[in-house]
């Protein structure tokens, strides 16, 4: 295959280099320096200089990215569960979509890049797109979302599982970290102070310690509801509300319909995906599904159409996370359950 500048990382790697050789002149945004090594899940990622051909593996880091305004930086982007986040379209038509899943690792080497990103360790591990030493043996370093690694176990089969709650710090830190391999620093505490003044705003003067909420992201036949600790986690938190399935610590463990029933939560979140590896992954379906089935039916969020609806970014860690805190915040002064 003809990639002159991964033949040339792969040559600097075998000559003993340990951080990455550019393909060309890079400069910063800010006056900032990008980082030169730092720990990322477990493994140490060198960058001599802020990449100009990044790939983004996920939808959460590819909005990061945007947000941060790094489209002229970036190659390609892939997986997509949602429409891009409101305002940042412009940005997002910049940069190529090389896949709506996931790319095979030749469509990603076919970019030429030179800093490749991922939301979840299985989309850079077996099974996913390639593994990060299949990247790295090319000079490509890649970093991987932190809140998909602390205090997780992906070794099991799923979505993994958390030993303790998830906390937004961790997607700060994302942004933190990727801000610092661009070399845009400031632009990265911009965004993590008006997303932190979002939430608090979000949060103030609701109280929901009597209500409970359930959580379904996919699937009408084996449905995939939110565990303790995951995204879902950190909305319910912020309102001292619980989650009816709080007993579970995989992050989205599939559940019958007569369990969900007989938890009956006061409050139904539900994913409105734009995807189709499911079933019912539209918020219209699945409300359709709710009202019809002789389980479901009668449960007392059904009756009283206590809906919330958000795209799987806000239920997943990313910056969209906030939008879910707004948007459940919203819901429960509407149905009155706020405090």
């Amino acid at each position: 295959m003809p990639f002159p500048c991964l033949a040339r990382r792969a040559t600097l790697l075998a000559a003993g280099s340990l951080l990455l050789a550019g393909c060309a002149d890079s400069g910063t945004t800010d006056g900032s320096k990008a980082a030169a090594t730092f720990d990322n899940c477990g493994r140490t990622v060198g960058v001599e200089s802020p990449p100009k051909r990044a790939v983004s593996l996920n939808q959460g880091t590819t909005e990061i990215m945007l947000s941060l305004g790094l489209a002229d930086r970036m190659a390609g982007t892939a997986t997509w569960t949602d429409p891009v986040m409101k305002g940042l379209e412009k940005a997002n038509g910049e940069v190529e979509r090389i896949a709506d899943n996931n790319p095979s690792f030749e469509r990603v080497l076919d970019a030429d890049p030179d800093f490749v990103a991922a939301s979840f360790v299985s989309t850079l591990g077996k099974g996913g797109v390639a593994t990060r030493d299949q990247f790295e043996k090319l000079g490509v370093p890649t970093y991987v979302s932190p809140s998909d690694c602390a205090g997780k176990d992906n070794s099991g089969g799923g979505d993994g599982a958390r030993s303790k709650p998830l906390g937004i710090d961790a997607v700060y830190g994302e942004i933190r970290d990727l801000a610092a391999v661009f070399g845009v620093k400031e632009r990265g505490e911009q965004l993590v102070a008006s997303l932190k003044k979002r939430m608090a705003e979000a949060t103030s003067g609701v109280e929901g310690s009597d209500v409970t909420l359930l959580y379904w992201f996919a699937n009408s036949e084996s449905p995939y509801m939110a565990g303790c600790c995951g995204a879902p986690g950190i909305i319910t938190r912020a309102f001292g509300a619980k989650n009816v399935f709080d007993d579970s610590h995989e992050e989205w463990p599939q559940i019958n319909w007569e369990t969900v029933a007989d938890r009956n939560p006061d409050v139904l979140v539900i994913g409105d995906l734009t995807r189709k590896s499911q079933t019912a992954e539209s918020a219209a379906k699945k409300i359709a599904f709710l009202e019809s089935d002789p389980v479901t039916r009668n449960m007392d969020a059904v009756k009283h159409k206590r809906y919330v609806l958000l795209s799987g970014q806000a239920m997943n860690p990313t910056i969209r996370t906030i939008e879910g805190v707004e948007r459940v915040a919203a819901g429960l002064r509407e149905f009155g359950l706020a405090r």
